[in-house]
């Protein structure tokens, strides 16, 4: 049988996943941005969400999340937070339609807002300043990177932009995200507690980047 050839840009990347789930702790007290879904089948309105993780009963008065034009680096949109994370740990923003309502189930606060569909960056600032960002797409040129490390890919339509693990941020957009077909806001998982369990999912996510490149969260599922 032929072995699968390996390409040795992907082996770093697979190296650095295992050992931050090896290694991993809670990655801040701060909340950090979990999913975002910005581009639907078909309208955007009343469906493009944020997701946030944080510490439950954290409260968000005063923080934004800043919607960053890649082709400028200018601050599209800045929406101001409002409220506390509930007992889940997790707070979902979602667009709002014209008669004050949204299609994403759960929502912790509507706001009217649209996403562009990349390359552009996400801002999550709190008093104390920059919190965490995400910037997606392919930044040519020019353009302005407002994330962290190395932009995490531009997924198609109906799909959601998310973290393998909530509470795992290695401070690289690209090895932090990745694509979600089936968006699930208000619903993520979690790194594992230490154990048998933690190392096998380390296993199946080193196969999974060894062979495809970027981790997709339905490969195992992680929501």
């Amino acid at each position: 049988m032929t072995r699968p050839t390996i390409p040795a840009r992907i082996l770093p990347r697979a190296a650095a996943l295992g050992a931050a789930l090896l290694a991993a702790q809670p990655a801040t007290a701060f909340p950090l941005i979990s999913e975002v879904f910005y581009d639907a089948v078909g309208s955007d309105d009343g469906q493009s969400f944020v997701e946030l993780h944080g510490t439950p009963g954290t409260v968000l008065d005063g923080w934004t999340v800043e919607i960053v034009n890649g082709a400028d680096g200018e601050v599209a949109t800045t929406l101001a937070l409002l409220g506390v994370i509930g007992p889940g740990g997790l707070y979902v923003v979602a667009d709002r339609l014209a008669d004050g309502t949204t299609a994403v189930a759960g929502a912790d606060l509507l706001l009217n807002f649209d996403f562009q569909n990349g390359p552009d960056s996400l801002v999550l600032r709190g008093p104390a300043g920059v919190a965490d960002a995400v910037g997606f797409g392919v930044f040519e040129a020019g353009m302005v990177f407002a994330g962290e490390g190395t932009p995490a890919p531009d997924v198609p339509a109906g799909s959601s932009l998310a973290r393998h693990f909530a509470d795992l941020d290695t401070d690289d957009n690209a090895l932090d995200f990745g694509e979600l077909p089936v968006p699930t806001p208000g619903s993520a998982r979690l790194v594992p507690e230490p154990g048998a369990g933690a190392l096998a999912m380390v296993g199946a996510f080193g196969l999974v980047l060894l062979g495809r490149g970027r981790v997709r969260c339905s490969l195992p599922p992680l929501r």
